[in-house]
């Protein structure tokens, strides 16, 4: 509980000689209420834009001063010292740094869309050097300011008292265009924010006249025009056309953003990439820093240097470690590890009606704009109509006097009371007769009626479009519509200011970088693998190897044709799988080296299989016990010499068969010879463990197995080298379930139990 003291007595707090006041309050309701009226007022005053103008307080009392400062486009510039304090002292109570921090920002057109300040001096740089100090700097309005103010001065919004209570200042600006999607905006409030980006004016145009035709459209209908964001810096956009739909039909969502690139031929092949755009929001300079740091440490080995050659425009170019590295594999890196790509989240809230805090969609965005700007067109018509009423008046009296001159001059010289005679004696009103003894006698003389008559015409004439205006619906959406079409064609996108700066392409799939393998260059070998487990890669595709020769008594195993680039698996028969480079191995004019050495493979375990990695195919696995699954190779791949366990195989049992499953049968036979085949998906797909029993046997294991195609039957060849071939016809008898028993093999089938 609180005391709170009161009393307006002398020192000592007392009133009158009595005791001081003291009133409990509740600390808890009071920090409430007084918290709470802190937020509304950050909230409102401060951190969210009007939905209507897109402008938060301190943007519109900055643009409003200058107003007041006649700073308009053709004006010469003033101090923006000037601006700065004449803004804080009759509109914006707070920090003159806070004002001209808010005031350059509206100035520098890698920050705003349509800029609405057009700043003389150093006003800062995309590299994140600050403004000079405002005693330096001078600005004025833009046109596209110009249009936020436009009729202003003719009763098109409303007013309230400045902080002192001495002058007045805009509730909202009656906004020509749609600011807040044009240029967006960005703040933090108390328990919420906002975030909104740029857009192109001229794209916005579009969906605002479809929406005037169309009250009901959705944001997926409106994005037919606006395609998405348009950054001041460019860019691309690399999201799905789905995720930017759902962004815009919720209010909330993100968009990737990556720096434009090319690359730049140099000569003898080589080549460097080039940016020429950066997301937006970023420093430059800092960004090469960074860039700079991540080379030194050599997170970036594809890249061997980075160069700011920026003058005007941004220019940055990267030079690759490697003539041979694919530049857009090099480009995936650096957006990977640097802010040449970027998430701009987007948060649609802002003060619907100028009041109400809330998340809104396009559609809705855009409803506010248009539904205000009609609010705008009927206050100014009612302000137009009120001068026209007026003006007709002073002109119908002035005819009269025209009709009666020299009475009129005669009334005026002669009578005491001339007002009281001129009504009178012609039944004219108070502002008729003061009209006309402030107009000279002079210029009663020189007056014309036809002159008066003619506008009087035009004026009547104007009176009826503006009552006819006023009274329809459907006319006053048409003139919107046609300033509407008139804004475009200032900033449609064939003007310098209306083209399209951030382009949009497809998401890229997700890549797993092998920077290591990016580095080496791509060249064909053979791998050659003996007997005894001893590995080379001789140079290029060789088809003869007849004459290899071999380390003592070793011979030939297995060989294939590979790439500097394959990864090799390397099957032990303890169910472990080993990864080797094949740009690693050594070369074919000695016997090669053990597969040992580049693989720990334990001592009671020897090689099952040899082979090149085809990323996303599979292998089947089976040990010596019929146990084993289906295996895709990319689960095979290990980084470190240990490899990775994948068959758990329970000692004396072992490793035996690792066969490609290219097919969808299995054929499996044992040491008993009995032959089972049965449907490939019985057999689980795993990526490590003890897998399932395949075939059953009384004694024995395992002899051979393999996966076919049944539409092109069972394949082996004999110890003669002849080929079978079973239809599934005649295997019909073969053809089971996984795990069953099996028969005795077809005629022919080989002696040793081996498909060949």
């Amino acid at each position: 509980m609180a005391q709170q003291k009161g009393g307006s007595g002398g020192k000592g707090g007392k009133d009158g000689g009595g005791e001081s006041v003291v009133t409990p309050v509740d600390l808890r309701e009071a920090l409430e209420v007084r918290y709470l009226r802190y937020a509304l007022s950050t909230i409102t005053d401060r951190a969210l834009p009007d939905a209507r103008d897109g402008l938060k307080p301190v943007h519109r009392r900055i643009l409003y001063g200058m107003h007041v400062l006649r700073l308009d486009p053709g004006a010469p510039f003033k101090k923006c010292a000037k601006i700065v304090g004449d803004v804080m002292g009759s509109y914006h109570p707070h920090g003159d740094q806070a004002i001209y921090d808010a005031l350059v920002r509206l100035a520098q057109d890698f920050s705003s869309r349509y800029p609405l300040v057009d700043g003389q001096g150093n006003f800062g740089n995309i590299d994140g050097d600050s403004a000079a100090a405002y005693r330096y700097t001078e600005a004025r309005m833009t046109a596209v300011a110009r249009g936020l103010l436009e009729g202003i001065d003719e009763d098109a919004i409303d007013f309230k008292p400045n902080y002192s209570g001495e002058e007045k200042e805009p509730i909202v600006l009656p906004s020509a265009l749609p600011n807040m999607l044009a240029n967006g905006a960005q703040g933090i409030a108390v328990g919420m924010a906002t975030s909104i980006p740029p857009h192109n004016l001229s794209e916005l145009c579009d969906a605002a006249l479809y929406l005037i035709s169309h009250r009901s459209a959705t944001s997926e209908q409106l994005l037919t025009f606006v395609q998405g964001p348009d950054f001041p810096t460019g860019g691309v956009i690399v999201d799905s056309r789905a995720d930017i739909v759902e962004a815009y039909r919720t209010g909330r969502g993100s968009f990737r953003v990556r720096a434009r690139w090319d690359t730049d031929p140099q000569g003898r092949g080589g080549w460097v990439a080039v940016v020429t755009e950066i997301p937006y929001g970023v420093q430059k300079s800092r960004l090469i820093e960074k860039l700079a740091e991540l080379i030194s440490e050599k997170k970036l080995p594809l890249v061997a240097d980075v160069r700011d050659e920026s003058a005007e425009d941004v220019r940055i170019v990267f030079e690759p470690r490697s003539r041979n590295i694919d530049p857009k594999l090099m480009m995936e890196t650096l957006f990977k590890f640097s802010e040449l790509e970027t998430r701009f989240s987007m948060n649609m809230n802002v003060l619907v009606d100028g009041v109400t805090p809330r998340v809104v969609s396009l559609d809705e965005a855009l409803r506010q704009w248009l539904d205000h700007r009609r609010s705008v067109l009927q206050r100014r018509s009612r302000h137009r109509l009120a001068a026209i009423l007026r003006r007709i008046e002073q002109l119908e009296g002035m005819i009269i006097v025209f009709l009666n001159l020299d009475k009129v001059i005669r009334i005026i010289r002669e009578e005491d009371d001339a007002k009281g005679e001129l009504k009178k004696t012609f039944s004219l009103t108070d502002l008729q007769v003061d009209y006309i003894l402030d107009t000279r006698l002079r210029a009663l003389r020189k007056l014309e009626e036809m002159e008066l008559r003619k506008e009087l015409d035009n004026l009547t004439s104007e009176r009826a479009e503006i009552e006819s205006l006023l009274g329809d619906d459907g006319k006053q959406w048409k003139t919107i519509a046609g300033q509407v079409r008139d804004l475009k064609k200032l900033y449609g996108p064939q003007t310098e200011i209306g083209k399209r700066r951030t382009t949009f392409e497809d998401a890229p799939a997700a890549v797993d970088l092998d920077l290591a393998e990016a580095m080496i260059e791509r060249e064909p070998v053979t791998v050659v693998v003996s007997k005894k487990g001893w590995i080379r890669a001789l140079k290029g595709h060789v088809q003869d190897l007849s004459t290899l020769q071999f380390k003592g008594d070793d011979e030939m195993d297995t060989s294939f044709f590979a790439q500097t680039t394959t990864k090799i698996l390397v099957l032990a028969t303890n169910g472990k799988a080993f990864t080797l480079d094949a740009s690693k191995l050594p070369g074919g004019r000695g016997h090669g080296e053990p597969i040992r050495l580049y693989a720990d493979i334990d001592e009671g375990a020897d090689i099952a299989r040899v082979m090149p990695h085809t990323s996303g195919a599979s292998l089947l696995l089976i040990g010596d016990d019929a146990r084993g699954f289906v295996v895709a190779q990319d689960d095979l791949l290990s980084s470190t010499k240990k490899g990775r366990a994948v068959l758990t195989v329970e000692p004396p049992a072992k490793l035996k068969i690792v066969t490609e499953a290219e097919g969808d049968h299995v054929a499996i036979i044992g040491e008993n010879r009995k032959l089972l085949v049965f449907p490939l998906e019985e057999a689980p797909r795993m990526a490590r463990g003890k897998g399932v029993r395949m075939q059953r046997y009384k004694d024995g294991g395992v002899a051979d197995a393999k996966v076919f195609a049944m539409a092109d039957g069972l394949r082996w060849t004999d110890s003669a080298g002849r080929v079978f071939n079973v239809s599934k016809a005649e295997l019909s008898e073969w053809i089971g379930h996984r795990a069953e028993a099996g028969r005795l093999p077809p005629r022919g089938f080989p002696k040793n139990n081996r498909f060949g």
